[in-house]
């Protein structure tokens, strides 16, 4: 299982799609939700809802 690059959790299969999706698809290290809401300045509900709206976008990053 990978974990956070930063605070090395465990980490999810939509935290890796976040990673790829908001950093670079082709990423191999990757953040947790809340190490990349502290990397984008914003807070985990905002990047929540983004998850929800990507995967309704059929983006195929996330489970």
């Amino acid at each position: 299982m990978s974990k956070c690059l930063k605070c090395q959790k465990e980490l999810t299969g939509n935290e890796i799609g976040l990673t790829k999706k908001l950093i670079n698809r082709g990423s191999t290290e990757f953040y947790c939700i809340n190490c990349l809401a502290q990397k984008f300045d914003c807070d985990v509900p905002l990047l929540e809802k983004k998850i929800e709206q990507f995967k309704k976008q059929g983006c195929t990053l996330f489970a």
